[in-house]
């Protein structure tokens, strides 16, 4: 099996029975403030488009790219298709052209046949609200010799279908770098701001070692990401000095963080880096450049390599904002309440999940989504709100002119925009703005409804716990870490008091515990 880089969280797999293509991200994400690092635009897009398989996890941007699809890879692929509860993702590719779908099972081996020969696959789909815009996945790959599972940003909580149908992983490719706008863009004092962006730069990359001890795969390849921010506004959440406090170390970080707890054979990659394994063998490691030259754009050269690579994306960046709507314009009440009015009547778990008014500070408008009385307004005097966001309105009249049904994945991870809280992290709110369609809110509606599963117990370090995570379901068996009377679930960071129960991070989500007397 040979592996090549094509960026962020994009391989090419080739095999005796055929290739895939995973992820093919090359053009700017999220309002043009996302792109690959390093750079991938020079690869040879229409020869790793000629493929037999294409894999896209999830719709986010820098896995889903429209314009990269649409223009390189060839129409007639079959399209490996994670089980998702809305048919988004299938709609999408549709609209480019693929016609050519294998419709997988989650979490079930499947063997597909092509001209080439046979391949076994699984695809291990995520359907949390909080996964992706209602889903993300993992995908399996063996070619009766080498097995590798691409995780890429996609969090299982269940990895027992995994090793009982594949047994050993040979390769493994994750997330351990940040992808979220938290803590940056929160209106707090700076020094409390470093405080959580180190717990938030630790704990990934603790999730991360966690999920490489479970695998206990081989070799281990950092991916899907850090993205790379080029717009001079953003150039400084680059991590490009190793700030502790910067949530989006590179894989060189990762890498020597692996080492010094005891895993040496992870292996750097850039686009284009291609190894090659035989089982558990790696028979080739080859860069596209010198080692020295690759490991330079990590290190001592890497703020010069992000300049550079600005310079030559600085047209793309002006088309992209020319393309964006003007900031001018009729008022945002009306439009707001037409969109927003219909998906708040049809949920009762999500909006009584917020509890409050939360305010739109867009420009010359404020606009106030009152969630308890399922209507959109504008503020009262001098009305106080426990959640605000500041957006630039070209961002907000973009995403209305444009239908866009997910501003998690939009505006809030252009990370273009302010927002300031009292109290926790709420995930309903979060769950609300990436559910913009009727199908998405009946289906995350009816998630919540549902998804709080105590009736399975474990003992740990003193205390009788839920066995799964009142957040997403993970076994706090093997996610979970107690700290005096604290819980903390590395699978999202969420903590919750051990001698009440009550959630740490958000509102709701208590969870089953008692001290154990000794």
């Amino acid at each position: 099996m040979q592996v090549t880089s094509v960026g962020h969280a994009g391989f090419h797999i080739q095999t005796d029975a055929g290739s895939i293509l995973c992820d093919p991200w090359v053009n700017p994400a999220y309002f043009t403030s996302w792109f690959p690092f390093p750079d991938n635009t020079q690869l040879d897009w229409d020869t790793l488009g000629n493929c037999d398989y294409l894999y896209v996890s999830h719709l986010h941007k820098d896995h889903f790219d429209p314009k990269n699809l649409a223009d390189h890879v060839n129409k007639d692929t079959t399209v490996l298709l994670p089980d998702y509860p809305v048919p988004d993702l299938k709609n999408e590719l549709e609209k480019l052209g693929f016609h050519k779908f294998f419709e997988t099972t989650d979490s079930v081996k499947h063997r597909v046949s092509g001209p080439k020969g046979d391949l076994d696959i699984m695809i291990m789909a995520l359907r949390a609200p909080a996964d992706g815009p209602i889903g993300d996945s993992g995908l399996v790959v063996s070619d009766g010799k080498t097995v590798a599972f691409n995780m890429n940003d996609s969090r299982p909580v269940d990895l027992d279908p995994l090793t009982e149908q594949f047994g050993h992983v040979d390769v493994h490719m994750l997330q351990y770098s940040g992808a979220i706008w938290y803590p940056m863009v929160y209106d707090m004092v700076e020094r409390a701001k470093k405080a959580f962006g180190e717990q938030k730069r630790q704990r990934q990359m603790d999730r991360a070692r966690q999920y490489i001890e479970q695998i206990g795969a081989t070799w281990v390849i950092p991916s899907a990401g850090p993205p790379c921010f080029l717009d001079d506004e953003l150039r400084f959440l680059n991590d490009v000095y190793e700030d502790p406090s910067n949530i989006f170390p590179d894989q060189m970080v990762f890498l020597d963080q692996m080492r010094r707890n005891g895993h040496d054979k992870g292996l750097l990659m850039m686009p284009g880096t291609t190894s090659t394994f035989d089982g558990s063998d790696l028979l080739s490691h080859e860069h596209p450049l010198p080692l020295e030259q690759v490991e330079a754009i990590f290190t001592t050269g890497k703020a010069a390599y992000i300049e550079e690579f600005a310079q030559r994306q600085a047209g793309v960046i002006a088309a992209e904002k020319a393309a964006w709507a003007s900031p001018e314009g009729e008022p945002l009440l009306e439009p707001l309440r037409e969109l927003f009015e219909p998906i708040m009547i049809q949920t009762d778990q999500i909006c009584d999940g917020i509890g409050y008014p939360v305010a739109l500070n867009l420009g010359a408008d404020i606009v106030v989504l009152d969630f308890p009385k399922r209507i959109v307004r504008e503020p009262i005097a001098n009305e106080r709100f426990r959640y605000s966001f500041t957006i630039p309105p070209e961002l907000v009249r973009t995403a209305v002119r444009d239908q866009e049904p997910d501003w998690v994945n939009s505006i809030f991870l252009s990370t273009r925009f302010r927002a300031r809280r009292v109290g926790g992290y709420n995930e309903f709110l979060y769950t609300f703005f990436k559910c913009l369609t009727d199908e998405r809110i009946t289906y995350a509606d009816g998630w919540f409804a549902e998804a709080h599963d105590d009736t399975s117990t474990i003992v740990k370090d003193g205390y009788e716990i839920q066995r799964r995570c009142p957040h997403l379901k993970a076994d706090l068996s093997k996610f979970g870490i107690v700290e005096g009377n604290k819980l903390t679930c590395n699978l999202h960071g969420w903590d919750w008091n051990l001698d009440t129960g009550r959630c740490l991070t958000s509102k709701g989500h208590e969870l089953r515990s008692k001290k154990l007397e000794s």
